[in-house]
């Protein structure tokens, strides 16, 4: 008998009630759809993946209508053979490929730990069991309301904080200067993101600013596709530059990035990648050109998980990124990523993923669900 022979694979697309965010001023009320894979074996194992969707109007159906596609391929393979379904998924006619490939790909990877009784960050390297978390914020109103909330997260034990803006240069800036004004003696240390939406000059006029201010790093100044732009930025100051990390999925779209000196860190997202089968590509890709991956973890605790472990599986990567409030992304879940109070978080401690997830509360919530087997489909 065939070792770990997919039979089943089911689809639940969801969102939590309270996970309503805004991440600038360009954008309204964002409805966070979280998509979620079971893989089942004839063995009885099973594995989790999912993958956020960010929409203004409505749930987002797209995901699971492409990862659709891509499921029949699966029934009778072994999950032990990752990387020959991903050669074959990659291969096939589908849209939102890589991402429709990344909850399946971690479904799997989270589903052979299981079968080898491991945390899935030891099985892929197991480099460390913490990492440092910054928390990373929602848009908010005014100033003041950044200053009360940078006191919060301070007392709730982070030690470093990104911001979500105005994505308008004057008003971002105006932000930095009082933040820095009121915690510059506060050993807290500030990353800004703007959403892809400044031009060249706005650009760098808040990057010189920025460093001056002493920030970590600068992110999504311009758009991912600006690679000439990205590069000309960093040419011009010394404050660290990251992409956005939504855009540039592909193994060679990174390299090419890498080799023309276009950031200071790799940034992309497990699940948007195609799970952990590239993205552990990427990052050895990083490394051997002496870069971190700085890995997106912004989304429901699954998909956090799914980052998480690989930022400690491998040594290249800083931070942890926690959205807050951290409650509405833990809708469906029993066991919860929660940064400490000495602003760490922790490899949770089950094996592969090592997160439990409310399956009565995924059935009862899901707006849309998929499943088939060698039967064909159900819906």
């Amino acid at each position: 008998m065939k070792k770990l022979e997919i039979v089943k694979v089911d689809v639940y697309v969801v969102a939590g009630p309270d996970a309503k965010y805004r991440t600038s001023s360009h954008y309204s009320e964002l409805t966070i759809t979280n998509t979620i894979v079971r893989i089942q074996t004839k063995e009885g194992y099973e594995g989790y993946g999912s993958a956020i969707s960010w929409t203004e109007e409505s749930f987002d159906h797209s995901l699971a209508e492409s990862i659709r596609h891509l499921i029949p391929f699966l029934i009778g393979k072994s999950a032990l053979q990752r990387e020959e379904i991903f050669k074959l998924l990659v291969n096939r006619c589908v849209q939102m490929t890589p991402q429709a490939q990344s909850p399946i790909d971690i479904a799997l990877w989270d589903l052979v730990a299981k079968y080898a009784k491991m945390p899935l960050y030891q099985l892929l390297g197991g480099a460390r069991n913490k990492i440092l978390s910054y928390a990373s914020t929602p848009f908010l109103p005014s100033i003041e309301d950044y200053i009360n909330h940078v006191q919060e997260l301070k007392e709730q034990g982070y030690r470093a904080i990104k911001f979500h803006t105005w994505c308008t240069v004057e008003q971002d800036l105006a932000l930095a200067r009082a933040i820095h004004e009121v915690f510059h003696e506060s050993g807290l240390k500030f990353m800004m993101d703007v959403e892809q939406a400044y031009t060249r000059q706005e650009a760098l006029k808040a990057a010189k600013e920025l460093e001056s201010l002493d920030y970590v790093w600068f992110e999504a100044p311009l758009p991912d596709t600006d690679l000439d732009g990205y590069k000309e930025l960093r040419s011009r100051v010394n404050i660290p530059i990251i992409a956005a990390g939504n855009t540039l999925l592909h193994l060679n779209q990174i390299e090419q990035g890498i080799q023309n000196g276009c950031w200071s860190s790799a940034r992309v997202d497990a699940t948007l990648a195609g799970g952990f089968t590239q993205t552990r590509k990427i990052m050895g890709l990083a490394e051997a050109n002496s870069m971190t991956v700085e890995l997106q973890s912004w989304g429901y605790t699954l998909s956090q998980a799914a980052n998480l472990h690989l930022m400690l599986a491998y040594n290249n990567c800083l931070y942890f990124e926690q959205a807050v409030p951290v409650e509405p992304l833990e809708f469906g879940v029993k066991t919860t990523i929660r940064t400490d109070q000495d602003g760490y978080v922790y490899a949770p401690s089950g094996n592969g993923l090592g997160i439990e997830i409310d399956w009565p509360l995924i059935e009862k919530s899901a707006i849309y669900k998929l499943s088939f087997d060698q039967r064909g489909w159900t819906e």
